[in-house]
Order: structure tokens, then sequence, then C-alpha cells
């Protein structure tokens, strides 16, 4: 298996030994045997479920600090697993996840009944699919950009592009 697949028992101890590396490895959910970003992405949707509250300017300030956050945590961890962008390192999937689901902080685009359970749905499986598939230029991004920076970017574009499909698939429900 390749370095960033699997960590032994030493980048576990160094993963968790700090703040950063909680942070990084989204509070334990990056520590999945398997399928760490989507693993990632489900825990995402917990603390979503109380930002989803905030007015619209408030969500992206928090998703603004959640960035910079994860852009050094990410880096710390990434430094002290040697491996910069290892799957455990699951915060980026965090904020893309955040804001794939920005749409659903827009009223205007949410029917009079309010929010059903197909459009958080939808914006987990929107996330994911532009998260492994990779499209240009998020592919770009993730070969190209190295450290904290390099692990959040391709997350954030990825979140951007699954919005920018979540949004109108709202007004056609």
């Amino acid at each position: 298996m390749s370095a960033k697949k699997t960590l032994s028992a030493e980048q576990r101890r160094a993963l968790l030994a700090t703040p950063a590396g909680w942070l990084a490895c989204g509070f334990g959910s990056g520590l999945a045997p398997v399928a760490q970003g989507s693993f990632g992405s489900l825990a995402a949707l917990l603390p979503w479920l109380l930002l989803r509250r905030l007015a619209l300017p408030w969500y992206l300030l928090v998703l603004l600090a959640g960035f910079a956050l994860g852009v050094w945590a990410c880096d710390i961890a990434g430094r002290a697993l040697g491996v910069d962008d290892h799957r455990s390192l699951v915060w980026d999937e965090f904020i893309g996840q955040w804001i794939a689901l920005i749409p659903l902080s827009m009223p205007a685009l949410l029917p009079a009944s309010g929010m059903t359970w197909w459009m958080p749905a939808a914006g987990f499986v929107l996330f994911r699919l532009f998260d492994v598939w990779k499209p240009w230029p998020i592919r770009w991004l993730d070969r190209h950009l190295k450290g904290g920076m390099g692990v959040m970017v391709d997350d954030v574009v990825a979140g951007l592009f699954a919005a920018l499909v979540l949004a109108p698939g709202l007004l056609l429900r």
C-alpha cells in the first residue's frame, strides 16, 4: 500500500499528539480504514446541522476561518506524517462539504416548506463526485499545490463546483 493510504502506529500517534492533528483528521473521522474522504464528508454534516442556522455572512466567515485553520493544521499534520496529503487528513472534506451546502443557506433557493432530506444528501453526493472525479482545475490544483494549502484548495474548488450544480437543482424541485 502507498504511504498516502495507510497509517503506521507511529504516524497515528504523531497525528493524534497535537490539536492540529486532531483537526486535520476531522476529529478522528479520517482514521477510518477505508473511504476516509467519505467518512470525513459524512462527519462534516454533524456540525453543519448547527452551522446552517447561521446567517449567510456568518456562515461564510466560519468557512474562511475553517479554511485558514485547515491550511495550518494540515500543513503541521502532513509534516508530522511525512506525507503531504495523506488520506487521513480530512479537514478539507469538512470545508469542501460545507461549501457544497451553501445553497441550502439561501432561502430563495428553498421551497416554502423548507429543506428536505434529499437536499443535503444531494450536496453530499455532488461534493464526493467532484472530489473523487477531480475535473480541471481540481486535478491540476491537487497535483501542483503542496503543504496545507495544497490539501485544502482542491476540496474548496470541488465544493464550489458542487454548490454550483446543487443551486439550480434546488430550483427544479
